[in-house]
């Protein structure tokens, strides 16, 4: 809930909880807060958005902390310094940091490039959409395909991007025999309409993604 100073009460119970990089992402914060976003809490952490829009999102890791960019992929980035949150990530992009100096460093840079991510949401510009047909299926999923055509109608009634995530995973193993593995031990989801990271016991509360909730019945 927004305060009467700008800041979001959720966000100030995230900062008084933290237990790593508390210096720098309040350094992150405080360059944020002056700015024409508003604070708000999304997904446990610190979002800040534009008339409803999520522009950037700040985050606690093991080994730093980041300011990520939704639409990270459509900013210039004359200095190189915004990075791929995962190998196959499309539209985020992140800014890691160990220490304030650095932050207090970059300072001008960094509101540019929130200047900018601003005015990429207001444009409503979006990162161009991957073509999916031009997905290159492992050999071994189309044997799979060739033995069970039932398989073949599931995978392709499913959205192009549970197809997409699929074929990645499947295509990442480095041997014939353990993407086979993978296509086998994925079979069932994939006849009963499921994407690989989609709930399967019924009890996530982030429907239809898995949030970790299937452990309770173990």
């Amino acid at each position: 809930m927004p305060s009467s100073t700008g800041t979001n009460s959720d966000v100030d119970d995230y900062f008084r909880d933290l237990a790593n990089w508390q210096d720098e992402l309040a350094a992150l914060r405080k360059i944020l807060l002056d700015t024409e976003l508003t604070e708000d809490f999304k997904w446990r952490a610190p979002c800040y958005t534009h008339q409803g829009k999520n522009i950037v999102i700040l985050a606690e890791l093991k080994d730093c902390c980041t300011l990520g960019f939704f639409k990270g992929a459509l900013l210039g980035d004359p200095l190189g310094i915004l990075e791929k949150s995962g190998e196959n990530t499309r539209s985020a992009r992140v800014i890691r940091f160990t220490d304030t100096t650095e932050i207090e460093r970059l300072k001008p840079t960094l509101k540019s490039y929130l200047t900018e991510a601003i005015e990429v949401e207001k444009s409503g510009r979006k990162v161009e959409a991957i073509d999916h047909a031009a997905l290159e299926f492992p050999l071994e999923l189309q044997e799979q395909f060739e033995k069970n055509p039932e398989l073949k109608t599931a995978f392709t009634a499913l959205t192009p991007g549970r197809q997409r995530g699929y074929v990645l995973h499947f295509s990442s193993a480095k041997q014939s025999k353990t993407r086979t593995t993978r296509i086998e031990r994925y079979t069932e989801r994939i006849l009963d309409g499921k994407g690989l990271n989609d709930c399967t016991c019924g009890l996530s509360k982030k429907m239809p993604g898995c949030d970790g909730s299937h452990k309770q019945i173990r």
